[in-house]
């Protein structure tokens, strides 16, 4: 089967990125005929150049082939997708729900969420990366994120080295830990892209430790020396640097991300200082909480799902749409 599958042209590390390249090596392993488009865009809310690039790739497909379109290029222009809906087998892969980001303002959220529901019934098929976003989405598949296999996570001291693996943007809440560290004797590692500038020099200046985007090697040994992973996001459509710990063993605090993190550690209300605050201070102070925590990330470590487990789940997927 051929699938043209549509993707943001980004480069940064991110969740989505992963997956997408992910997924597109498992389809092609299975074989299909994957042939991948990148666009770029501020996606989703694209200027008119990118809007123009994205009209041309669709033109160039001819009828009745299958295009897989991640949500982030697709779901803000529903009328580039109705239009190529009428002829072409549309599946949209649906990582975050655009009005589920944070710092929107009513109005754009609103505007978002109803080009996306647009988008999504035009669309022949919709996958999710999440049972949660598919819950919300009437008739989505799930075709939840894989993990690879890796060895158990030394960490450093077993208490103080804290890890902190996200894009760096408010929804991430990394102002919220610095916050929460604020008289705390643990110290966090902030990996990741800067996403928004302004967001991410504040966080400097509040004395977090960035480390910037890491990849490979360099990631993998963030992770062998963490003795906890931190993620106090606002929200999330699943979590993949909470599985990602999780297969290393690593102990997991966290927020928004209850698909992830099964009952592999400790779910905190999402942008509750207090709870995150508490956690933590338990965490530093008390031995048995810590050794409880290891054992959850070691119990879920042997839960968690391949890549070639979500390739199957996509693949699975997208042979509906020749039915």
């Amino acid at each position: 089967m051929r699938v043209h599958f549509v993707v943001p042209d980004d480069e940064l590390p991110s969740g989505g990125n992963v997956y997408d390249r992910r997924v597109a090596a498992g389809l092609a392993e299975r074989g299909f005929d994957v042939r991948r488009g990148a666009v770029a865009g501020a996606w989703p809310e694209p200027d008119r150049a990118a809007l123009d690039r994205l009209a041309d790739l669709l033109d160039g497909i001819a009828d009745g082939e299958a295009v897989l379109l991640d949500g982030l290029v697709a779901c803000g222009v529903p009328d580039i997708i109705a239009a190529h809906s009428r002829r072409l087998r549309v599946a949209i892969l649906v990582h975050l729900p655009l009005a589920d980001e944070t710092g929107l303002s009513a109005q754009v959220a609103a505007r978002l969420d109803a080009a996306e529901k647009r988008v999504l019934s035009a669309a022949d098929l919709v996958i999710t990366t999440s049972p949660r976003t598919a819950r919300r989405i009437p008739g989505a598949r799930i075709a939840v994120p894989g993990t690879d296999p890796a060895p158990v996570a030394p960490g450093t001291d077993g208490v103080s080295r804290l890890l902190c693996v996200a894009a760096l943007m408010p929804r991430k809440g990394q102002d919220l830990l610095l916050r929460a560290l604020e008289e705390l004797p643990l110290s966090c590692d902030f990996v990741g892209p800067e996403r928004d500038p302004e967001y991410a020099r504040a966080l400097r200046e509040a004395g977090g430790r960035i480390l910037g985007p890491l990849t490979g090697v360099d990631l993998a040994e963030a992770y062998a020396s963490a003795d906890l992973l931190v993620q106090p996001s606002l929200a999330e459509t699943y979590g993949m640097a909470v599985t990602e710990g999780l297969a290393r063993g690593v102990p997991v605090i966290a927020g928004a991300v209850p698909d992830a993190l099964g009952d592999g550690g400790l779910l905190l209300p999402p942008g509750d200082l207090d709870a995150l605050t508490t956690a933590l201070r338990r965490w530093a102070t008390d031995a048995e909480f810590r050794d409880r925590l290891r054992a959850a990330a070691l119990r879920r470590r042997a839960q968690l799902p391949s890549w070639d487990a979500t390739a199957r789940q996509l693949a699975d997927a997208l042979t509906s749409l020749e039915a």
